[in-house]
């Protein structure tokens, strides 16, 4: 019953209540020890001593970008179908001329979204698994560069 409900014992433990005199043993210096920065104000949880803080010294915004990082540019089986005839050979040259993709950019890569029921010679630099599972399954061929 929701009544009855009660944390696990030890789960939970009284806030410390400091500087209420030398009978409660958190008097005087409230647990701070003597003198000290630290003792006398109080300093912020990521202060690192006047060396530049990490949240300074990193990025502002968009995490990192690898240095080795590789944009491909990307095909669904989907436009494979549209675009090409049964028994096409599918190369990057071929996609740019057809305007499936924009640019080269570091390779191209064939991602299984939609149906492929025609036979194809794919040649890619890039595979998922289940656009090569599809390719092979209608009698295609797919070629890793």
């Amino acid at each position: 019953m929701l009544h009855e409900m009660s944390p696990n014992p030890g789960s939970t433990k009284r806030r410390r209540r400091v500087g209420r005199g030398i009978g409660s043993g958190m008097g005087k210096t409230c647990t701070r020890g003597t003198k000290g920065q630290k003792a006398r104000r109080q300093i912020s949880p990521w202060f690192e001593g006047g060396q530049t803080p990490i949240h300074r010294r990193l990025p502002v915004k968009k995490g990192f970008r690898n240095v080795n990082h590789k944009e491909y540019a990307v095909v669904n089986l989907d436009d494979l179908e549209k675009h090409f005839d049964k028994g096409a050979e599918v190369t990057a040259e071929a996609l740019l001329a057809k305007g499936v993709i924009g640019g080269m950019m570091d390779g191209v890569k064939i991602l299984g979204f939609g149906t492929l029921s025609k036979k194809l010679k794919v040649n890619a630099h890039k595979f998922s698994a289940t656009a090569k599972a599809a390719i092979e399954a209608a009698g295609g061929e797919a070629v890793t560069l």
